[in-house]
């Protein structure tokens, strides 16, 4: 095991209680979730970073599991002091809606006839993913995050931006597209094609007759696999060498290496995947299309997060022209937005493959944070005619220890803190305006994180009002939040 791993890590299950109704208009119920987290949720809970896998991906992006030969799909970025680093963050990964490795998918159980849904279970789209995640993310206390995916995870993380952009802090979107093209649909055709033309397949309902459709279902990843690579790639790995032969055969039997490693990818892969989610799945990757009467620019106007895009330039199934594009429609909705682009011959599983760019990359746009990415909204504050009993009781009932003071213009004056309390016992004080600190320190929301943490050390104060250029006050940020990015 590698000494910089998370180490022994288990899979959980969270029970969604409500029923979930679909983008196709139809409901699910008693959907399980399959998840697992990395590091430590922080007191203010700010720190979630939820990591979206890959179409054919799981919960298990990083550690290991008991018995296993090889680590999460995602180990070389997940852990302490990598670009994910779990010192700093609170990592979540959950299999998706309609997947086969314990979340509620084809091949769970129907509850209405206590037998595989196969294809009984409703049509999916990333959206739908994207609502089951969110009830997972809001039962870990969480409501501000930062969400990250590559391929089809990339589609959530773009997804999550439009659906819940209140929530979301940052997207990274990587080696992904903002809706399928005609020739990416194409490829999904043909394997769908292969498994429901496998007699095993005896129209989904597979499960309980001992055999699986898995010649349809490995042609299908044989295919798929041929988009995850490069030409450049496939010929430094195979080159035309044979296999086992020292000369062609002329016959139909396999001669060249590459032939025989599709084989292999096809054969290993049907024996953890199921057929019925490849066509599940698939369909959904079909139907994502963020645009709104053809128009991306409208598709993408909501979105309030920070994004950043990467693509790879050796990428032929989700091209860095359609990472372009996304980056064009959000620049025109005046979105902050920044572009990499992988220089790699792995072709599009170099998301998989580039540690050293990618850890550059995320760890680049992950530490560069101002206050507006942490402070907090909505704070409690009261008016400077108002007496100390009253700041007491809020504070008490609000459980803070700063509260700004603010005119009926909501222009910060001062701040009273806990201390401030405890010196009016100790005076007799009763009016705020008495003992409130009127010489306050305060940031803007597009100061640093470094130089507002510099702030309150220099003046041992442990918290700071955010205001605009006028003192109309914003927020407040801690130390606590500041300090795991510290």
């Amino acid at each position: 095991m590698n000494k910089e791993s998370i180490g022994i890590v288990k899979t959980k299950y969270f029970k969604i209680k409500d029923e979930i109704v679909l983008d196709s208009g139809k409901k699910l119920n008693d959907i399980t979730v399959a998840y697992e987290t990395y590091g430590e949720l922080n007191k203010e809970k700010n720190n979630g970073i939820l990591v979206c896998h890959a179409f054919s991906g799981d919960a298990h992006a990083a550690g290991w599991h008991e018995g296993d030969n090889k680590p999460g799909w995602w180990e070389s970025l997940i852990g302490s002091g990598k670009a994910l680093d779990t010192k700093k963050y609170f990592i979540i990964c959950s299999n998706v809606l309609g997947g086969c490795k314990g979340t509620t998918g084809p091949s769970s159980i129907n509850p209405e006839t206590e037998k595989p849904y196969g294809i009984d279970f409703p049509v999916i789209t990333i959206r739908d993913m994207v609502i089951v995640q969110e009830k997972l993310i809001r039962s870990l206390g969480i409501d501000k995050l930062i969400v990250i995916g590559g391929s089809m995870g990339g589609m959530q993380t773009l997804q999550w931006a439009i659906t819940y952009p209140d929530m979301v802090k940052r997207v990274i979107p990587i080696a992904t597209t903002a809706r399928s093209t005609p020739q990416q649909i194409a490829f999904n055709e043909v394997g769908r094609q292969a498994i429901t033309a496998d007699p095993s397949w005896h129209n989904g309902q597979y499960y309980e007759s001992g055999e699986i459709p898995k010649n349809g279902l490995s042609v299908a990843r044989m295919v798929a696999h041929i988009t995850y690579l490069s030409d450049e790639s496939m010929y430094l790995k195979f080159g035309r060498d044979l296999q086992d032969k020292k000369e062609i055969t002329y016959d139909l039997s396999m001669d060249f290496q590459v032939e025989s490693y599709l084989h292999y990818q096809g054969e290993s892969f049907v024996k953890r995947f199921d057929a019925n989610s490849y066509l599940y799945i698939t369909k959904a990757i079909d139907y994502f299309d963020l645009s709104l009467s053809g128009s991306l620019i409208d598709g993408l106007k909501n979105i309030k997060s920070k994004v950043q895009v990467v693509s790879i330039d050796s990428d032929w199934l989700y091209p860095t022209e359609q990472s372009m594009e996304l980056v064009s429609a959000l620049a025109a909705n005046d979105i902050e937005v920044s572009f990499s682009e992988l220089k790699s011959s792995f072709g599009h599983d170099a998301f998989f493959l580039e540690e050293g760019q990618l850890t550059y990359i995320l760890t680049k746009f992950l530490e560069d944070y101002v206050v507006e990415d942490l402070m907090k909204e909505d704070v409690p504050t009261i008016k400077e005619n108002a007496e100390i009993k009253d700041a007491a009781i809020l504070m008490v009932n609000q459980q803070i220890t700063h509260l700004p003071v603010i005119t009926d213009e909501n222009k910060l004056i001062g701040i009273v803190t806990s201390w401030d309390l405890s010196k009016s016992i100790a005076s007799g004080c009763n009016g705020l305006k008495d003992v409130m600190t009127k010489n306050v320190k305060y940031c803007n929301a597009t100061d640093t994180i470094e130089s507002v943490a510099e702030t309150m050390r220099k003046h041992e104060i442990s918290s700071l009002p955010v205001v605009d250029e006028s003192l109309n006050l914003k927020g407040l940020i801690s130390m606590d939040q500041v300090s795991h990015l510290i």
